[in-house]
């Protein structure tokens, strides 16, 4: 029984990886490199955010993710502002350019995700909707 379970771990793994790979390549509301996009989604979801957090959770280094932050801001997505916690630091938050691309991102992997779904019959697809509720419940502290 723990070998199936195993095995159907793994299926499951190599499955969510091949959609998401497929996402990020059939996106085309942005060029922007792949560490950019992640922290971009990020500061979305966790704004204001110090750039020492973007770099512990995208993962990258602390150089990475200031340069990333700098071609973000340089584009106009991001913007930096003092810290609300701590005014000695400075903090990152998007710009109403940047929450539009976030939104406009998420609209279309939505959309390309709901085009692989169409794929399979109305019995598996309301299964992995709901496969999709439980995983955003493991998924809420990482």
């Amino acid at each position: 029984m723990a070998h199936m379970a195993a095995a159907e771990t793994l299926l499951l793994l190599v499955s969510m990886h091949r959609i998401v790979r497929h996402l990020r390549r059939s996106r085309t509301t942005t060029v922007m490199h792949p560490t950019q996009f992640l922290a971009l989604m990020l500061i979305a979801d966790e704004q204001p955010i110090r750039i020492g957090e973007i770099a512990s959770r995208v993962p990258c280094s602390q150089p990475t993710a200031t340069t990333t932050v700098a071609a973000l801001e340089q584009a106009g997505l991001v913007r930096r502002e003092p810290d609300p916690v701590d005014g000695r630091a400075t903090a990152v938050v998007l710009t109403e350019v940047g929450a539009a691309t976030v939104e406009a991102s998420g609209q279309q992997a939505a959309d390309e995700l709901s085009n692989l779904l169409n794929r399979l019959d109305d019995t598996d697809r309301a299964l992995v909707l709901k496969a999709g509720q439980a995983l955003s419940r493991i998924t809420k502290d990482l």
